[in-house]
């Protein structure tokens, strides 16, 4: 069953040195608590992680919105015979702003539902690690792991500037 240890850091830059240390040790579950944004810590903890599968779910919702709109204008003015600005009946111009508006729409909701499911959003547990002075001065990084890498862990925390460590 895997453990979580908390390391809580005063400064950013004592964070990212720890956060390196625990990858280069092997540690891969790892989450960064932070008052402010950072972008040094940002930088560290994206820097392994492989791109996301939402922007895949943007694509296919996109030409899928480009497909629908174009299939059902065409679909329409083929079954009910509309002529358009006296040109022919299937004439590609004027369906362009259906198939741009659902391929906007298709686009966006499949990027929402990628989010939600892909960010396993919504979250209806708090974090066993949270601790509230990670919203006022403190940062904090929990690295899940198992029963045989909780000592290396604690140790790594430690040695890398951590003014408090928990198991």
């Amino acid at each position: 069953m895997p453990e979580t240890v908390l390391g809580v850091f005063g400064h950013v830059d004592t964070t990212v040195g720890a956060i390196e240390r625990l990858k280069s040790g092997g540690f891969r579950d790892i989450t960064v608590y932070t008052p402010v944004p950072s972008h040094e810590i940002l930088d560290v903890v994206e820097r392994d992680r492989p791109l996301s599968k939402v922007r895949l779910f943007t694509l296919v919702g996109g030409l899928s919105g480009t497909s629908l709109g174009f299939f059902l204008t065409i679909w329409s003015a083929l079954k009910w015979g509309l002529v358009t600005g006296g040109k022919p009946v299937v004439s590609i111009p004027p369906f362009v702003v259906i198939a741009f508006e659902l391929t906007i729409l298709l686009g966006g909701l499949s990027t929402v539902a990628a989010m939600l499911l892909f960010g396993r959003l919504p979250k209806l547990s708090p974090s066993p690690a949270y601790d509230p002075r990670f919203t006022r001065d403190k940062f904090g990084i929990a690295v899940r792991c198992g029963p045989n890498e909780t000592v290396p862990a604690r140790e790594i925390l430690k040695t890398a500037g951590a003014e408090e460590v928990r198991p």
